[in-house]
């Protein structure tokens, strides 16, 4: 069990880094972008609260099973909170991880809104 919650434990930090610099890796990839944008709105909707991360009860049931006190609260908080931001509210953290995920999604926009207007240049060239 101890194997397993540390490989969970590695599959969300692995998750996480790609949530944050996703956008930079997915670009003319549009298999990993869908897998991106995906899992951006997951993130949102994870760190509001709405609904539960199943990687962090994964880890808490492995953790558990394993005879380790899990923590009670979300991965993200708890990663961020012991590591890089040990006197910052939890709520402080999540809305940077909601941040983190409405920038991503930004530059998704940006890159469809791109898109879009060489595709429009390229048809009104072909009219003319």
């Amino acid at each position: 069990m101890l194997t397993a919650a540390i490989l969970v434990l590695l599959l969300h930090l692995f998750w996480m880094g790609f949530i944050i610099f996703g956008a930079l890796f997915t670009r003319g990839r549009p298999f990993w972008t869908t897998v991106h944008v995906v899992g951006l709105l997951w993130g949102i909707i994870a760190e509001s609260g709405l609904l539960p991360c199943p990687l962090t009860i994964a880890e808490v049931y492995f953790e558990t099973g394993a005879g380790i006190a899990p923590f009670q609260h979300s991965f993200l908080a708890r990663a961020l909170d012991a590591v890089v931001y040990p006197n910052v509210p939890g709520w402080l953290i999540s809305v940077m991880g909601v941040s983190i995920c409405a920038f991503n999604l930004g530059i998704y926009l940006w890159r469809l809104r791109k898109y879009h207007l060489l595709r429009r240049a390229r048809s009104a060239n072909r009219a003319s």
